[in-house]
């Protein structure tokens, strides 16, 4: 088991949560994964080689790492979100086209001035940030021309 997985697994069960052969598929997709994936092409991926596992079950495992802050879950616009496994030593937001709902992930935005000045303005004491600008990709805004 890589480490990342095994990071995962103890935060699981240090909340109480079973390990269950489906839960750990699910775990064992987002980890080898770079990219975002919908629950629909979790499920796909997943399903081939655990025909028996249930699209519910990925959704609640979902919402199981999700809770935990073990994922980030982009809102792409629709009902359904995209999830990427959150990288410890990474904080990173995301452009989301549209369009076509293709994400990219992008690095090196220090927000840390505009969270203080806003803790102060406010009184709100902010634990986290996500940011996401939505447009266009380049792909799109060429099959517009």
């Amino acid at each position: 088991m890589r480490l990342i997985e095994r990071e995962v697994v103890t935060v699981l069960r240090r909340h109480g949560y079973k390990l269950t052969p489906q839960r750990r598929v699910v775990i064992r997709t987002i980890v080898a994964t770079q990219n975002h994936l919908t629950p629909i092409a979790m499920y796909e991926k997943v399903h081939q080689d655990y025909p028996s596992i249930g699209l519910v079950t990925i959704y609640r495992t979902l919402e199981v790492l999700v809770k935990l802050g073990l994922i980030c879950e982009v809102h792409a616009g629709g009902s359904c979100g995209s999830y990427l496994l959150k990288r410890p030593s990474e904080h990173h937001h995301h452009l989301i086209c549209s369009e076509c709902g293709a994400v990219v992930d992008f690095t090196g935005c220090d927000l840390n001035e505009l969270e203080q000045r806003l803790s102060l303005e406010t009184g709100f004491e902010v634990a986290d940030h996500l940011l996401e600008f939505i447009g266009l990709c380049q792909v799109c805004q060429e099959k517009a021309i």
